[in-house]
């Protein structure tokens, strides 16, 4: 349970980070060549667009999976079986 409760609040901050950024960019080193002691490389910037539906999706599934957790936690067991009638005759 208490990873699951990780989980959601992990999915409620992803989502509100990509709604608020809307993307984000890293920078990918490959090596193009070596020529005996030299070596040639290149440095690519991508850029990683974040869906509006993605950021808000995140954080519905977030929420969701957060109150089932909370909701698990304040319900009772029920006894299964008809309820007991008293003394029995």
């Amino acid at each position: 349970m208490k990873a699951l409760k990780m989980a959601g609040i992990a999915l409620i901050a992803a989502g509100i980070l990509g709604l608020v950024y809307g993307s984000f960019s890293y920078t990918k080193e490959t090596h193009e060549a070596k020529i005996g002691p030299i070596e040639l490389s290149v440095k690519d910037k991508q850029t990683v667009n974040v869906p509006v539906w993605a950021g808000v999706g995140s954080i519905v599934i977030g929420a969701r999976s957060w109150s089932s957790v909370a909701r698990g936690a304040e319900q009772r067991p029920r006894a299964i079986g008809r309820p007991s009638q008293g003394i029995a005759s």
